[in-house]
């Protein structure tokens, strides 16, 4: 796609959106409900309606640089605020807003791609769709921004798919008289490759996940399938429910039928409520799974505390709230909602081990995923671990913890 026509995309998608409602204000609470967020807020003491994933979108390829020149214009903006105290709050689609900063430095590493060939190009194509992401994040299901900036996404990543020396193929799922679409990722198509079936968060999309491949995976010739959850993305289709490994069983099952992947050789991997789902299907499917790895998952703890449901930042209860399809949230109610989403309460964590091993990863005091739920996990599973990493070390310990599961996924898919 040409640089004109990028800028066009751009222009002609946003054009209309100049006062479109900001993200934080997208979501409607009863007024008790909206008591307890304004409280927690002022607890938190955040600068931010979103939690700013820093050193992971420099980890997915953002330059550093860059980011910090986004995050300051964003900071610095004159323009009126949803929440004053919020910096990131800035309305309608103009400088300082959220969507228009990120999308800004999409268009310009997909400019910049433009001048360069092969790889170089790719990268800067990939590193656009993953900046286009980030300007819908957290991808509010009403968020009109968030759509227009996930269509540019999705371009740029089809675009960098033509100039990229990988193979990457769209893969389609049938699946309740509609299609699962996935991206199926190969270092070469000599010979079927072992595969792990990869799923992010609930406010990210699956073409996030391209430094995973490319850094990790594809130097082990194997091969990485990304699905979106639920509710989201190419998944949107789908409400969440508590079943939520639907649509990766669906995409397990399918595997025999791809003749570029080994479907005796999978693995799964998992970040935030894609491990949970992981972790789920790991059950389900032990006869098809050689191991699975989840990193920072809710598993039990936060989704069966209601007082520590109450006590999240008001972006993850939005996009708990978007995914579940709540037009106006009572955060009582969805607290206990949620305890049906608990591996422990659904009964997989309870009794019998399941014979995959599981690598339950996550941060020093992280609050979705303490260590007592890895252990759990762990506990649960036939040959699994359970790791907690060191939170003064958060630099290094998001490429440690990616490290330390591609090496233990790679010695399970060819034992």
């Amino acid at each position: 796609m040409s640089e004109i026509s990028n800028t066009n995309l751009s222009e002609v998608l946003f054009a209309k959106h100049k006062q479109a409602k900001e993200t934080s204000a997208l979501t409607d609470y009863l007024p008790s409900s909206e008591t307890i967020l304004e409280q927690n807020k002022k607890e938190n003491g955040m600068a931010w309606y979103r939690t700013v994933r820093r050193l992971q979108w420099v980890w997915q390829g953002v330059d550093p640089i860059d980011q910090e020149e986004v995050l300051a214009r964003i900071a610095c903006s004159i323009h009126s605020r949803t929440h004053d105290d919020w910096l990131d709050t800035v309305m309608g689609y103009r400088s300082g807003n959220w969507a228009f900063e990120w999308t800004k430095l999409g268009m310009k590493y997909q400019r910049r791609a433009h001048d360069l060939e092969g790889e170089d190009a790719a990268n800067s194509l990939f590193s656009a769709s993953l900046c286009f992401s980030i300007a819908g994040y957290p991808h509010i299901k009403n968020d009109t921004l968030a759509r227009q900036a996930q269509t540019l996404a999705n371009n740029a990543y089809t675009e960098a798919a033509k100039k990229t020396k990988y193979v990457i193929k769209p893969i389609e799922v049938p699946y309740k008289n509609k299609k699962i679409v996935a991206n199926l990722h190969l270092s070469n198509t000599e010979k079927p490759q072992p595969v792990v079936i990869v799923s992010a968060g609930l406010d990210s999309l699956q073409t996030d996940m391209w430094r995973l491949f490319r850094d990790y995976l594809a130097k082990k010739d194997i091969a990485m399938l990304t699905v979106d959850m639920p509710s989201l993305g190419h998944s949107k289709h789908w409400p969440l429910t508590e079943d939520t490994s639907c649509l990766h069983q669906a995409v397990l099952n399918e595997l025999p039928k791809i003749p570029w992947v080994d479907h005796h050789k999978v693995g799964l991997f998992g970040f935030r409520f894609g491990g949970n789902a992981m972790i789920r299907l790991s059950f389900l499917e032990q006869t098809k799974i050689k191991a699975c790895v989840a990193l920072g998952a809710p598993v039990h703890d936060i989704l069966s505390s209601p007082s520590k449901m109450s006590g999240m930042p008001k972006m993850y209860v939005d996009v708990l709230a978007s995914r579940l399809g709540k037009s106006v949230v009572d955060l009582n109610s969805l607290s206990r909602q949620l305890v049906a989403w608990s591996l422990k309460v659904q009964g997989f964590l309870t009794s019998r081990k399941t014979r995959v091993p599981i690598m339950a990863l996550s941060l020093e005091n992280d609050f979705i995923s303490p260590y007592s739920d890895n252990q759990l996990v762990a506990l649960f599973s036939h040959g699994g671990e359970a790791k907690k990493i060191s939170s003064n070390k958060i630099s290094q310990g998001y490429e440690q913890s990616l490290d330390l599961a591609i090496k233990w996924l790679e010695k399970e898919l060819f034992r």
